[in-house]
This record gives C-alpha cells, sequence and structure tokens, in this order.
C-alpha cells in the first residue's frame, strides 16, 4: 500500500548519477516492508524551475527542502532516528539526470517518535544533508483552515499502476480533497483503519500519485502566491483506483514537531 519502491530502471538512474558523485546509492533499501507508495498517475510533465525545493532521495522516495539542509519525507522512507549517511539526494532540477542538478547525501535522521506504520499515521521524517542546498525552500502549512481545496501532487514515480519504470522528469497534477468520512469508509473495507486526525485523502478520476512519490508534498499557493506544503504521501491501494484517493499525512497535525526536528537539524 506504500509508494516508496523504487524500480530497477529509476534505481539505475539514480545510482548511476549518485555513482558519479561517489555517493551510495540505495535504491532498494525500502523493500524491506510491504509499504504503499506512489507517483504521480494523470499528470504533466513539469517546467524546469518549478519546484525548486522538490528532491529526489536515493531509496526510491521524493521529499521537500524545508531547510538549506534539511528534506522533510515520509518517516517510512527511512529506517529510523540517528546519524546516517547512506541517503543520496538529487536537487536542482526537474529531470535527475540533469548535468546541473545538486548532488547530497544525509548526514542524520529525525523520524516520528511514535511511527509504527504508514496507515497508523505518524508518517513523516526529516534528514539532515551534508551541505546547504542553495535553492527555495517551502514553508509548512500554518494550519488546518487549508488542509482541504485542491491542491497539487509531484513525484518521479510511475505513471500507471502497472508500469514498471518510473520517470527521469518530474511530473505534476492537481487533484481536490476527499472528506474523511468517504475516505474512512472506503478503506474500512480493505481492512484499514484511516487515521483522520492525521490524514488527507485526494485524488479524482485517473489522478494519483504512485510507486515512487512516497514521501514528496502535496502543496497549494497561499493568498500571496507563496507554495505551503500541506502534505506528505504516504499511502494507497494501487494507483488511481475508483473509490480508493491517495492517504497523505496531514502537516498541520505535525507542524509544531516537524519545526522542532528541523530547527535541530539545521
Amino acid at each position: 500500500m506504500v509508494r516508496n519502491a523504487a524500480s530497477l530502471l529509476l534505481a539505475g538512474v539514480i545510482a548511476t548519477v549518485l555513482a558519479a558523485t561517489q555517493i551510495p546509492a540505495d535504491a532498494d533499501r525500502a523493500s524491506h516492508s510491504s509499504r504503499m507508495v506512489r507517483e504521480v498517475v494523470g499528470g504533466n510533465e513539469a517546467p524546469e524551475g518549478s519546484f525548486p525545493w522538490m528532491v529526489r532521495l536515493s531509496m526510491g522516495c521524493g521529499g521537500a527542502l524545508v531547510a538549506p539542509r534539511v528534506v522533510l519525507t515520509a518517516a517510512h522512507c527511512v529506517d529510523g532516528s540517528g546519524p546516517d549517511t547512506s541517503i543520496g539526494v538529487i536537487a536542482g532540477s526537474v529531470d535527475l539526470k540533469s548535468p546541473y542538478a545538486l548532488i547530497r547525501h544525509s548526514t542524520e535522521v529525525v523520524r516520528a517518535p511514535t511511527f509504527r506504520t504508514e496507515t497508523r499515521g505518524d508518517d513523516w521524517a526529516v534528514i539532515q544533508l551534508d551541505q546547504n542546498v542553495d535553492l527555495p525552500t517551502i514553508e509548512l502549512t500554518r494550519g488546518s483552515a487549508g488542509d482541504t481545496g485542491t491542491f497539487t501532487i509531484l513525484g518521479w514515480g510511475q505513471i500507471s499502476e502497472t508500469s514498471l519504470p518510473q520517470e527521469q522528469r518530474l511530473r505534476y497534477a492537481t487533484v481536490p480533497t476527499v472528506p474523511d468520512s468517504t475516505c474512512a469508509t472506503a478503506y474500512r473495507k480493505t481492512g484499514v483503519k484511516l487515521v483522520t486526525n492525521q490524514s488527507i485523502c485526494a485524488g479524482r478520476g485517473g489522478v494519483d500519485t504512485c510507486q515512487g512519490d512516497s514521501g514528496g508534498p502535496m502543496v497549494r499557493r497561499d493568498a500571496g502566491g507563496h507554495w505551503l506544503q500541506v502534505g506528505i504521501v504516504s499511502w494507497g491501494l494501487g494507483c488511481a483506483r475508483d473509490g480508493y484517493p491517495g492517504v497523505y499525512s496531514q502537516v498541520s497535525t505535525f507542524r509544531t514537531a516537524i519545526k522542532a526536528a528541523v530547527l535541530k537539524l539545521s
């Protein structure tokens, strides 16, 4: 049900890029758990420079720069908290093979201390990088009032549930939120209880995140036109299946804890 498994093709792309800078790739790390992974189905290729805070992680997840040295991602994308130099990061380009992409690697991880599995909530983590990234960062949403509406989802993952290859170029799409009650009823049929106070459900016919999008941001613009992160790609049943929207960690619920972790690692 998770959405962070890297395909062999994308793993090869990431490994090639990271190997060129002597950063160890970790593209198969996510395979040790039964995770619900996601990429953008029904989206479009992102223009260069359009989402400068978006990053790709070597275990096959996405993330967002929330500080010059800190990436916000999903807890199920990492193994735990503590020193960790195994995660490679590609930033600065929508094209993972771009010669202008910036390469970094992790030094420490803080994962939500109460995280167990993505379907039980608390699905967030922050990663400290070895160097600052000279790119814009994204702000976290400031409250739950902005947690309904239409949002933008992003990722390099699969463009359909049955598509093996993931994408070299970043894709994006817009999706509306789905009421918690509707989402909870749908997933109850699969035996999963939605943690409604920690989740935002979103999606529409033929448009969703998919394998390879876990940890990436769900975003919206504020009244001033600035991007805010409202969600983190967490899990879902398949990709773009009718009646089963994507489930995103609700950033407003965890904002205080995330900000404290970011401050610790900045």
